[in-house]
């Protein structure tokens, strides 16, 4: 069995990585070298993902754009690059937000550092799964880490709460995508994608029922993990029990796993079931998902509460390029379109988000506090902050020319260019719930900048605390990257326009 080295280095890399930090934390090495082996890994993994999408520039290189490898099971495309180094990326945001967190409260590092790489491994993976059997064990290996993590202060009853609501829901969610894989294999006798689509095209009226209901229940063990209506109500609890990195982590690396396994089986394994089932599916997952997700983040007073039903809200924006392909009219060149939206508004998203938890990490490093009414009056005393979490706000409240503006942008676009009514129809409700979502990001702005500091807190939030460099560089190129991609959309377009190329 022929192995590509050159299309593994990043898993190889990766998975290095990951025995490094164990390693140096059974040494006698100081506790930080744990995040410094860990970051470097992580970069060093980023440097094959570059020599592999340039490769027709290299010599050493066959420029054959497609290394597929275990008999079309796992396979190295431009789709799998750009998606890797989303997870790689963000994965690199995640440590710096970490490493201020860890040292402050004293938790346990290394371990730390080694689950979420493990979990990043998975991510990795995923992006290159193209069967069933691969794909499945990916998600599982980033989620699995992440149960542990989120009850990481186990100390505190509101994290163990939570890695035990997430735990439950995490097994529910496994066997409810397992149950739905076993119903696929079933009817076409097929594990891998391509066969699982060639099978479908020809399956008799019995076997058609088993298969179309094999992919309703495999679509919604996703939609449980990227926690769309109904299948989000073990978010909250989470990401407010869990340390505010891992939350954060949770909200794009796992949200974005999920993502890249919607987009792999419904586009790819799933074409068939397109119109029938997994299209209007995923049209009333993505309605609900953002009305739901925005009318309760309205009622919040807990600013990450309120965050992670934005983030519900935000995964229903990136479902609907997925409802607007129920259209039986579109044609390749349309769905291309709303394929490359979704990777584009995940490509904005994480940067929009660990930004934002980013900020929250440093504010509630000083307060001790994540009530929105304690964040009164921010700009008085730490008007950096208070900057960053409006660029931050801004953006993912779609605002130009700050990126979240293109990432919603793209999505409109896309569902508009199919049109028919549905498509129509879920576009307006886009852009109401567009118009909810701006009404509680500018509030916490609003509260931020021109409210008066709480007279309790005022003599405590006015001390200065200084916020660690690797928590700066992460809020750095968090920010960096939300305004250039902002005014410069096209280098995020061409990103997302790559990864078109199974889509027909």
């Amino acid at each position: 069995m022929d192995f590509d080295y050159h299309a593994l280095l990043p898993e190889i890399i990766l998975a290095g990585t990951v025995v490094g930090v164990l390693l140096v934390d059974l040494s006698p090495a100081p506790k930080y070298w744990t995040a410094i082996v860990g970051l470097l890994g992580v970069f060093a993994a980023a440097i094959p993902i570059l020599t592999l999408g340039f490769c027709g520039d290299l010599a050493f290189c066959d420029d054959s754009g497609v290394r597929s490898m275990l008999g079309d099971s796992y396979v190295v495309d431009k789709f799998s690059l750009v998606l890797k180094g989303l997870f790689l990326g963000a994965a690199f945001l995640s440590l710096l937000l970490s490493v201020s967190y860890l040292e402050r409260d004293r938790y346990w590092e290394g371990e730390f550092y080694f689950l979420m790489l493990a979990s990043t491994l998975g991510a990795v993976v995923m992006a290159s799964s193209r069967d069933l059997v691969t794909m499945f064990v990916g998600l599982e290996l980033v989620t699995g880490p992440t149960f542990l993590m989120t009850g990481w202060r186990k100390g505190d009853p509101r994290s163990n709460e939570a890695a035990l609501k997430f735990f439950i829901i995490g097994v529910l969610s496994a066997a409810v995508l397992l149950f739905g894989m076993g119903l696929v294999y079933g009817a076409t006798g097929e594990i891998t994608f391509e066969g699982i689509r060639a099978a479908s095209a020809n399956l008799p009226d019995r076997s058609d029922a088993l298969f179309n209901l094999g992919v309703l229940f495999t679509i919604l063990g996703f939609a449980f993990k990227v926690s769309a209506v109904p299948f989000h109500f073990w978010t909250p609890d989470t990401y407010e029990g869990a340390p505010t990195p891992v939350t954060a982590y949770l909200s794009v690396v796992s949200k974005a796993a999920g993502f890249v396994g919607l987009l792999a089986i419904a586009y790819l394994a799933f074409a068939e079931a397109r119109v029938n089932v997994w299209g209007p599916a995923l049209w009333i997952l993505a309605a609900v998902s953002m009305t739901v997700g925005n009318l309760v983040a309205l009622r919040q007073t807990n600013i990450v509460r309120m965050l992670g039903y934005s983030s519900i809200a935000q995964g229903g924006f990136m479902l609907v390029p997925f409802g607007a392909a129920l259209a039986s009219n579109a044609t390749s060149v349309q769905l291309e379109s709303v394929f490359s939206a979704t990777v584009t508004y995940l490509l904005i998203y994480a940067f929009m988000n660990l930004g934002a938890f980013g900020v929250v990490i440093a504010v509630r490093n000083r307060l001790g506090s994540s009530e929105i009414d304690d964040w009164s009056g921010l700009f008085r005393y730490a008007p950096g902050l208070a900057t960053l979490l409006a660029i931050f706000f801004f953006s993912l409240a779609g605002i130009p020319p700050l990126a979240g503006w293109f990432a919603k942008f793209v999505m409109f676009r896309a569902a508009l260019s199919i049109g028919g009514g549905w498509v129509i129809a879920l576009a307006v409700i886009a852009v109401v719930n567009a118009v909810i979502a701006f009404a509680y990001y500018a509030k916490v702005v609003k509260s931020t900048w021109f409210d008066e500091v709480p007279t309790e807190l005022e003599t405590d939030a006015l001390a200065s605390e200084r916020v660690i460099p690797s928590l700066k560089l992460a809020l750095g190129i968090a920010a960096l990257a939300v305004i250039v991609l902002g005014v410069f959309p096209d280098l995020v377009a061409g990103l997302g326009n790559l990864t078109t190329g199974f889509v027909e």
